[in-house]
């Protein structure tokens, strides 16, 4: 079973002639990631085994812990089984807990898991994940080339006020905004209370875009009706932004909370405002070569932030995502100003107002550069969408958040074989959630997109009924 499991970001194999030190990389790369298991005593399709070190499974990491620092925590276990030849023999399983610290080996390398390898770190990715972990933090860093004279003294006496605190320069020490002692300005003082926070840092700016229609084109074909550009301190930033959403924001017609219909955005606006405010605080502030963005559609409302999710969370399940704040003394200033709760329940709050809309859920997905909320204006049937299979739910919310996707790509992306995701399609479109788009069975650039989204666009007109299971497109 071992020898026949794919290796990927959880997974490793390991030849039992394998160094310590060279192990220790694995297992560094591992514990700095999503945690996994690493088998040693499996080379070139066969068992080898271990047996012939004669090294116990606390000997093993003994050996390995020389060359990390800090240790990691693992779990650490022989394994009987048969080698090739039928002899009796046995495997080194370590399953290696995700860590909450940075790990490096005895050379001062950071490795990271990615996909089915280890990834030696650079000076810049390793500080990256050190702001990740939590063992330092960006906002802190202190800044020569400021003064108090720079601050927006009008913004920071209303924050004083709000908290009832009679000295706001005390208070800037009181909240780790001014540290040291020469009292310097830290970056998140800056970036909260500065006139110009842009001249230290020019990308923290929001960026809200509107586009015609539910594509945003290329070229003479793009769709780009709305830019603009929102700076300032963080404060004037989020109510800035506010307004500029709603002002840009598509509307529906649908009944209001008065009993009357009226125009209504097509997405409720404590979602997107959540949406929004948790970009502003939890963005990466140390990538400066990217901003937050609002992209507006006819069909949905994508916000876009600099940065992973910090921490060990998953974006995958957004309501089991735990709290952690990248940037906690921003966090706190933006929720003692009314603008955040610092409670972890905002993406709860989120999925509940979505539903009470009758529309999906919020998405997450996350790149290597940042992450992106997508909020769908598309209704769903929820009763309907609760009796799929779990595996069919997984597909539909796929094509949400992808707005359109070939077969080949849901396959890679759901990790699923291609019988499977086919037989899952062909139950979405029978429920009329999904619909096939393309000229020709073979059309290389066919793609699935939700039935609601593309109406009187599920075929070209005059071709053939939708494919069997059996030909279903490959794009």
């Amino acid at each position: 079973m071992l020898l026949g499991l794919r290796e990927d970001q959880w997974f490793d194999r390991k030849s039992a002639r394998i160094s310590p030190r060279d192990l220790a990389e694995d297992l560094v790369g591992f514990a700095n990631a999503e945690g996994g298991t690493v088998v040693v005593g499996l080379f070139g399709g066969e068992v080898e085994g271990v047996d012939g070190l004669q090294r116990s499974a606390s000997e093993w990491l003994q050996l390995v812990a020389a060359f990390m620092e800090p240790p990691i925590k693992s779990r650490p276990e022989l394994l009987e089984c048969r080698s090739g030849s039928g002899r009796p023999a046995h495997l080194l399983v370590i399953e290696v807990e995700p860590s909450d610290s940075v790990h490096a080996t005895s050379k001062d390398e950071v490795y990271l898991r990615v996909g089915d390898q280890n990834r030696k770190l650079n000076f810049r990715q390793r500080q990256e994940l050190l702001y990740d972990k939590g063992q330092a933090n960006y906002e802190t860093t202190e800044v020569s080339s400021a003064a108090l004279t720079d601050l927006d003294q009008q913004l920071l006496k209303a924050y004083a006020a709000a908290l009832g605190h009679p000295d706001p320069e005390r208070l800037l020490i009181a909240r780790g905004l001014r540290v040291g002692r020469r009292g310097r300005l830290t970056t998140a003082a800056l970036l909260l209370f500065a006139r110009n926070p842009q001249r230290w840092y020019p990308e923290a700016c929001v960026r809200v875009l509107r586009y015609r229609g539910s594509e945003r084109g290329s070229g003479s074909r793009q769709q780009l009706v709305v830019d603009e550009r929102i700076a300032g301190p963080i404060p004037l930033q989020l109510q800035a932004g506010r307004l500029a959403i709603l002002k840009h924001m598509p509307t529906r017609r649908a009944l209001g909370q008065d009993g009357r219909f009226a125009d209504l955005g097509i997405v409720p606006e404590p979602v997107w405002l959540e949406g929004l405010v948790n970009a502003v605080i939890h963005r990466s502030y140390s990538m400066h070569g990217d901003h937050v963005r609002v992209e507006l559609f006819d069909d949905r409302v994508e916000i876009s932030s600099p940065g992973r999710f910090p921490g060990l969370s998953d974006p995958s399940y957004p309501l089991a995502v735990t709290r952690f704040a990248r940037n906690p003394r921003i966090a706190r200033v933006c929720s003692e100003l009314n603008f955040g709760q610092e409670l972890g329940e905002g993406i709860r709050r989120m999925v509940e107002e979505m539903r009470l809309a009758g529309l999906s859920d919020p998405s997450y997905r996350q790149t290597a550069g940042n992450v992106q909320l997508t909020l769908s204006a598309n209704p769903v049937d929820v009763a309907l969408e609760a009796r799929l299979p779990p595996g069919a739910r997984d597909l539909l919310r796929l094509v949400r958040e992808a707005g359109r996707a070939g077969t080949g790509e849901l396959v890679e992306a759901s990790g699923v074989s291609r019988p499977v995701v086919l037989r899952q399609l062909r139950h979405l479109e029978r429920a009329r959630m999904i619909s096939w788009v393309g000229h020709s069975r073979n059309d290389p650039r066919a793609y699935w997109t939700l039935a609601l989204s593309r109406p009187g666009e599920r075929r070209r007109a005059g071709s053939a009924s939708p494919p069997s299971t059996s030909r279903l497109p490959g794009a």
